[in-house]
């Protein structure tokens, strides 16, 4: 059963309220492929072998479009890709900005609040589109997909797609990759040593094997998991396993549960298994770290984006050809994987709404992702958005990861990844615009702990007066 992102009428809140929210907590993004360190801009004339943007006004040529987006190996490949294929058929320019998630998110969160109209279109998640929509920063795409038969909506996964909508019932945005977690591990250094990682395993097995793992080679760490604040860098994995121990934030009826005692023993477990086998420096590690430190050796075991498999498996990658692939560990629920997409959204007061839907429609295409398997291979395929990739017979050859990464999409359910009702929609987060302020203030008392400054209990509490507050607004609305 798949699970459908996306927020009911009863949780849309004031444009105010969001862009407090984002600013303050100037968050990184969960999950996919998350974080990163270095800013770059750069422009491309773009152009596809896709009939992207089939019955939009044709009068885009020679325009100009402006894109901000979060700085992740698949972003930084289509900007690559960009001048010789888009450009040279379209005519249409594109101007990138790519930026750490934190940045980004901040940055994105100031323009399209302001509507200043600087960019055309963004890089979102299901997260913000919902709200984005419903405080009308965003245009509704639902025209130009009726008119562009060729990009076929009905191929996006349906988890994705529901994801993308407001409370209108309108489409505000198109996947570019879709993801949820698993667990990655050197399986030749585990062969090495006669140990066996089980496909489904639990948090107890993978502590266990973190144990023994750790420093079988010189250098070698068991584990790498985020301990960088931000409520998408650290709080994406750990919220996860705080639903796998029992916890959650709210429980239905909006009661904070920040200190209740599931809630305190997912995160002293997590803080624990950092400090005793993580990733030297994990205070500081989020996604782009944990990755490094995977590609260069330096750790055996990860749990992350499925989309890392990408990077992982690239033909220059050191580690290629080297990684087992299991589903994100449990405790008491079935699964335990998040469920997040990158996805494209035009600013409302875009003055090339038009150019703008036919660079999304290219970068979300089937003929881009056929694209990028020639030019890059299978493995560097921005995946997780189309029912059709996963079927595609190249695909599974030269993505060993595909049926660890389907099966952790697919899983994701509120049956499957929680033990309790829920307030509001989202797996790795609460879908309301206070979450990422809260989370993000807290994660960074936990990256102190893991730092070995205070006390997770102590953390917790003050974590706990935080989210009553919040809790407040929402209740009997």
């Amino acid at each position: 059963m798949r699970y459908h992102v996306s927020l009911s009428r009863r949780y849309a809140i004031g444009a105010i309220a969001l862009a407090v929210g984002l600013v303050v907590s100037a968050c990184s993004s969960s999950g996919s492929a998350g974080g990163g360190e270095s800013a770059t801009q750069g422009t491309g004339d773009s152009s596809s072998n896709s009939s992207a943007g089939e019955g939009a006004s044709s009068g885009t040529a020679d325009q100009s479009i402006n894109v901000i987006m979060v700085n992740n190996p698949a972003q930084e490949d289509l900007v690559k890709l960009t001048p010789d294929n888009f450009t040279k058929q379209t005519g249409i320019k594109v101007n990138f900005t790519l930026l750490p998630e934190n940045d980004v998110r901040a940055k994105i969160s100031q323009e399209f609040s302001s509507q200043a109209g600087q960019y055309d279109v963004a890089t979102l998640s299901n997260y913000e589109i919902p709200f984005y929509a419903n405080n009308g920063w965003l245009a509704p795409l639902d025209k130009y997909i009726a008119a562009d038969t060729a990009f076929d909506q009905a191929d996006i996964l349906p988890a994705m797609a529901e994801s993308m909508k407001g409370k209108d019932g309108k489409i505000y945005g198109e996947p570019f990759e879709g993801q949820s977690s698993f667990l990655m591990y050197r399986k030749d250094v585990f062969e090495a040593k006669g140990l066996t990682v089980p496909s489904n395993p639990t948090w107890d097995q993978v502590a266990e094997l973190a144990a023994k793992i750790d420093h079988a080679e010189p250098g070698m760490r068991g584990i790498c998991l985020r301990g960088q604040p931000g409520w998408g860098e650290m709080f994406a994995p750990l919220t996860t396993v705080i639903n796998t121990f029992g916890g959650t934030w709210f429980d239905k009826d909006w009661n904070a549960q920040v200190d209740s005692p599931a809630f305190q023993q997912a995160v002293e477990f997590y803080v624990k298994l950092i400090q005793e086998h993580g990733e030297d420096g994990a205070a500081q590690s989020g996604y782009t770290e944990c990755l490094n430190d995977f590609i260069q050796g330096k750790v055996a075991m990860w749990v992350d984006a499925t989309n890392s498999g990408g990077s992982i498996e690239a033909s220059n990658s050191p580690i290629h050809g080297k990684i087992g692939y299991a589903q994100s560990p449990v405790k008491l629920t079935k699964s335990s994987g998040w469920l997040w997409t990158w996805a494209w959204g035009i600013q409302a007061a875009s003055k090339h709404q038009d150019a703008a839907w036919k660079f999304v429609s290219w970068a979300s295409s089937k003929d881009y992702e056929l694209l990028v398997a020639k030019k890059l291979g299978w493995a560097k395929v921005p995946y997780g958005k189309r029912e059709s990739t996963f079927k595609n017979p190249d695909f599974q050859a030269g993505a060993p990861f595909y049926k660890a990464a389907l099966e952790a999409i697919e899983s994701v359910s509120p049956e499957n990844s929680f033990t309790q009702p829920r307030p509001a929609a989202g797996v790795q987060f609460v879908g309301i615009p206070e979450f990422a302020a809260l989370a993000t203030d807290l994660s960074r008392d936990i990256s102190a702990v893991i730092a070995g400054q205070g006390t997770v209990a102590a953390a917790l509490a003050k974590g706990q007066k935080a989210a009553e507050a919040v809790g407040a607004k929402y209740k009997n609305k």
